[in-house]
């Protein structure tokens, strides 16, 4: 355990690269923003998640029959990261923050398109909107 990484992971990369080359400026891991996300554009109030896959339980109720050592062990750890991922979400929604969870597997398959998805999310926070007006 002590050498697995919880921050600069490959996955985190990836995506922050790819967001840095879009001209997207953020800060990662800030220690001023509850939950200390992977990465966080202040600006607009926006949080995003790289979760592991193995870590964060993505499938669990199908994957966690399929782990075979060290049961005791793993299982309560991964189910205790699923609800302290939903209790930080909650927090930083009440706080008005956009958070977005991306999971490892979606990073790896289609890096161009997460990026413009986050693009979209913060170009939609930075524009007004302009209310309807009936003539």
């Amino acid at each position: 355990m002590s050498r697995i990484k919880g921050k600069g992971t490959s996955i985190e990369l990836l995506l922050s690269k790819a967001l840095w080359h879009r001209g997207l400026r953020f800060r990662k891991n800030s220690s001023s923003v509850y939950g200390h996300p992977d990465i966080s554009v202040k600006k607009y109030k926006v949080a995003i998640f790289c979760d592991g896959d193995f870590w964060h339980g993505y499938d669990w109720e199908n994957r966690k029959d399929s782990i075979k050592t060290n049961r005791d062990y793993w299982i309560p750890k991964i189910e205790r990261n699923i609800v302290k991922d939903t209790e930080v979400s909650h927090t930083l929604q009440s706080m008005g923050w956009t958070v977005i969870r991306i999971w490892e597997h979606e990073i790896r398959n289609d890096l161009p398109g997460i990026a413009d998805m986050i693009m979209r999310i913060i170009r939609e926070k930075n524009t007004p909107e302009i209310p309807h007006q009936d003539m």
